[in-house]
């Protein structure tokens, strides 16, 4: 796996316009902690994957987030974002330009609310709506490659109960993974809320395999 990885990435980039080819054995792969709305942004959601994906893949990534604006061209110097946080929230134009933007040109977000917080939950589907009208949310099925990519996932549970990811295809590329239960590897985060939310148990493998399939796609 390690070698298949290292052999593609090679020649693996964004496709924004702006930027030139990124050679990603070479550079150090940023991975983002969207800042947005009221400078709203994840106050405690878990790196370890970032390491681990490191481990796994062999390749040069920062063991910690970077905030981003979303409202910046700063979005589209890193491959995966993490979309996440509390409470209500409202993008300006220029965000959900930019996450439009970032997601039909190569990006990969994951989004799940802080301690499965209802009030962004509910926010956040209705600025996904907005800044990605024509787009639909979808159940992603395991059969998926993000389930196999570096760790194989055979099921997902959140409080002992089996559950599925949901996403938005890009012209047949995965590029948002989302869960109304959350994704934060909650036992390794730490200084935050992490309160009993209904987080993912194999949160922490899903991650490890989106970094990969992020650079891969």
């Amino acid at each position: 796996m390690k070698a298949i990885l290292l052999g593609l990435l090679t020649s693996t980039s964004l496709a924004f316009a702006a930027e030139a080819p990124v050679d990603w054995n070479s550079e150090t792969i940023r991975c983002g902690n969207l800042v947005y709305g009221d400078n709203q942004t994840a106050i405690c959601f878990a790196e370890t994957f970032l390491t681990d994906a490191a481990k796994a893949t062999g390749l040069n990534i920062a063991p910690k987030f970077a905030p981003i604006a979303l409202g910046k061209d700063d979005v589209f110097t890193t491959p995966l974002c993490i979309f996440t946080g509390q409470d209500d929230f409202v993008l300006k134009d220029s965000e959900r330009t930019n996450l439009r933007r970032y997601l039909e040109n190569g990006g990969f977000m994951l989004a799940s609310p802080g301690c499965s917080n209802p009030a962004w939950n509910a926010a956040f589907k209705r600025e996904i709506v907005l800044a990605l009208p024509g787009y639909e949310m979808k159940e992603i099925p395991m059969s998926h490659e993000l389930f196999s990519t570096v760790n194989r996932i055979t099921g997902l549970s959140a409080h002992g109960r089996k559950t599925l990811l949901q996403g938005i295809f890009v012209n047949g590329r995965l590029a948002l993974v989302y869960s109304p239960e959350g994704l934060n590897n909650a036992k390794n985060a730490s200084g935050c809320c992490c309160c009993g939310g209904a987080e993912i148990a194999e949160s922490l493998q899903v991650n490890v395999n989106a970094v990969a399939y992020a650079l891969l796609h």
